[in-house]
């Protein structure tokens, strides 16, 4: 078994995609080490023959892993060398594609880009939003939001929020359970006329506490007991208003905000964006 392995994520475009998908396979092999390294912008045969020479230089003899996205079919054949293992990403499932739509695809390098221009205003739009609704602030302005977060403090709500206003175009606000609502177990008035938008956020007690004493260490708001009981509390207010509930612990913020919209679609009947 390999102990170490030289990795290159080869594209047309900014091989980013490339990489995205190479590491989700890699992550199956956690008692390897990987050496990994992009190399965008292969558009043409003069390009592909220069990548493969870098590869060889560096790794040659030692058969690298090479993930490959270029949809041209000369550079990725010249890339498919003895001396490599070659992962075409696309080459496979386009042609399959070809066949069953009957139709020959446009095989232009980072043509998605083009399309990508066409929601660029919807996502500035939503960045704005996100980050002028953080933290309950403009509360009146909640009409307009596509997903609200409401959970203790800590428990990701701005991060998440960030991550589906900049990767997803969702214009997301968030709302902090202090003391306030806590204790009386309700929500504001401007929350609730926005209730088929929210979505509570938990964690575990022990996640929560562990959060807090990086920043606050040795605080009562940082203590385990404290963070137990906040969270007992929010529970009880989702429950009461009937709001769907993601548990952040152990999820990475992307898995976070899938759910989330996933959660909020489930409690809609009706139709949503996305």
């Amino acid at each position: 078994m390999w102990s170490v392995k030289d990795v290159y994520y080869v594209s047309d475009s900014t091989a980013i995609l490339a990489e995205g998908m190479g590491r989700a396979l890699l992550c199956q092999f956690p008692e390897i080490n990987f050496n990994e390294e992009r190399i965008p912008f292969v558009r043409d045969a003069a390009d592909a023959r220069k990548a493969l020479a870098r590869i060889l230089k560096q790794s040659g003899g030692r058969s690298p892993l090479v993930f490959c996205t270029i949809v041209q079919t000369e550079p990725r054949l010249i890339l498919d060398s003895p001396e490599i293992e070659f992962f075409d990403l696309l080459g496979p499932v386009l042609e399959r594609l070809e066949h069953c739509l009957e139709a020959k695809a446009l095989r232009e390098p980072g043509f998605s880009h083009q399309a990508d221009r066409l929601t660029l205003a919807r996502r500035v739009d939503a960045i704005h939003y996100s980050i002028e609704h953080d933290d309950g602030t403009r509360t009146r302005e909640y009409d307009k939001a596509e997903i609200i977060l409401a959970g203790v403090s800590r428990s990701g709500k701005t991060p998440v929020c960030v991550y589906l206003a900049t990767q997803m175009g969702y214009k997301a606000a968030n709302f902090p359970l202090t003391a306030e609502y806590l204790d009386q177990y309700q929500l504001p008035q401007e929350l609730l006329k926005q209730k088929q938008m929210l979505v509570g956020l938990t964690s575990s007690p022990q996640v929560l506490h562990e959060f807090r004493e990086k920043r606050y260490g040795g605080s009562r708001y940082a203590r385990l007991d404290t963070c137990t009981q906040e969270l007992e509390q929010a529970q009880r207010i989702f429950d009461r208003y009937k709001i769907p509930v993601i548990a952040t612990n152990g999820r990475s913020i992307e898995e976070i905000a899938v759910a989330a919209i996933e959660a909020l679609k489930g409690a809609r009947p009706r139709g949503h964006r996305g």
